[in-house]
C-alpha cells in the first residue's frame, strides 16, 4: 500500500465510507419503494456524514487522546442541541426580517449559544491544552450544524412536496460545506480561549479571545447575508458561489492554522 493511500486506515475515513454506503442504500431503497418511512434515515444520515467524519479526523489529527470519545459525543450532541435551542429561541424575532442588521444579529446569536457546552468543558478544567478547546469548538459546532441541516432538510422535504432531489441537494451542499462554517467558526474561538488560558496560566477575557469571537461573528453574519442575495440572475448566483468560496478559504485557513498550533504544541509538550 503507497503512502498516499494510507488515508484508507485511518478511522476518520471508514466512518465516512461506513456512513456514505448506507447513505446510499437507504436512499436507493427510498427511491425504489417510494416508503416514506425512510425519509427520517435519509435525513439523519445524510446530515450526520460529513459532520462526525470532521470530528472525527481533528480527533486523530491533535492527538487530543486524553478527552474520552463520551466526553466528546457529549459536547456533539448536548452542545448542538442546547445551542439550537438557545439559539432558536433568541433568533425568534430576529428572523422575522432578513435585515443586514438582523442577520449579524442572528451570528452573534448562533456562535454565542454554541460555546456553551464547551464553556461547560472549559469552567470545569480538566482539559487544559488548545488541542482539547479545538476539539470542544469542532464538535459543538458540528453537532449544530448537523442537527441545522436535519432541520432544512426536513423543511425542504415539506416544501417541495417529498421531492427526493430537493432533499439530496440540501444534504450536499449544508454536508460540504459544514467544515468551513460552525465548526471552523466554533473550533477557532474555543481554541484561542483555550491557547490564552494555557499561555497565562489562568482564565482571562482578553484582545485575543475577543476578537476571535468578534471575527467568527463577522464571518457568520457574512455568510449568511451572502447567501440570501440568492435569486433567478446569473449575476447573483456569482455573487453567492464567491462570496461562499471566499468565506471558506478565509474560515478553513484559520482553522488549519489553528489545528497545526494544536499539533505543534501537542508534540512540544510531550517531548
Amino acid at each position: 500500500m503507497t503512502k498516499g493511500f494510507q488515508f484508507i486506515h485511518r478511522n476518520w475515513f471508514r466512518i465516512f465510507a461506513g456512513g456514505l454506503i448506507l447513505f446510499i442504500a437507504t436512499e436507493q431503497a427510498l427511491k425504489f419503494t417510494s416508503n416514506p418511512n425512510f425519509f427520517p434515515t435519509v435525513i439523519l444520515l445524510g446530515a450526520l456524514i460529513v459532520p462526525v467524519t470532521f470530528v472525527a479526523y481533528i480527533y486523530e489529527r491533535v492527538r487530543a487522546k486524553e478527552v474520552p470519545l463520551s466526553c466528546l459525543l457529549i459536547c456533539f450532541l448536548g452542545g448542538g442541541t442546547v445551542g439550537l435551542i438557545a439559539a432558536g429561541l433568541l433568533e425568534f424575532k430576529t428572523l422575522t426580517g432578513l435585515s443586514i442588521l438582523g442577520l449579524f444579529g442572528v451570528g452573534l446569536i448562533e456562535e454565542g449559544a454554541k460555546l456553551i457546552f464547551p464553556m461547560i468543558q472549559y469552567v470545569r478544567g480538566r482539559y487544559r491544552s488548545e488541542a482539547d478547546g479545538l476539539l470542544f469548538g469542532v464538535a459543538s459546532g458540528m453537532g449544530f450544524a448537523a442537527l441545522e441541516t436535519m432541520g432544512y432538510g426536513l423543511v425542504t422535504l415539506i416544501k417541495s412536496q417529498g421531492n427526493i432531489g430537493a432533499l439530496e441537494e440540501v444534504l450536499l451542499i449544508r454536508g460540504l460545506l459544514s467544515p468551513a462554517g460552525h465548526a471552523a467558526w466554533t473550533g477557532l474561538v474555543c481554541a484561542v480561549l483555550w491557547r490564552e488560558h494555557y499561555e497565562k496560566g489562568r482564565g482571562i477575557v482578553n484582545l485575543a479571545i475577543v476578537g476571535t469571537f468578534i471575527l467568527a461573528v463577522v464571518l457568520h453574519a457574512l455568510w449568511d447575508i451572502i447567501n440570501s442575495m440568492g435569486g433567478p440572475t446569473v449575476t447573483a448566483w456569482i455573487i453567492v458561489i464567491t462570496g461562499n468560496l471566499a468565506i471558506t478559504a478565509v474560515s478553513l485557513t484559520l482553522l488549519i492554522r489553528r489545528v497545526r498550533e494544536a499539533v505543534r504544541y501537542g508534540e512540544v509538550s510531550t517531548s
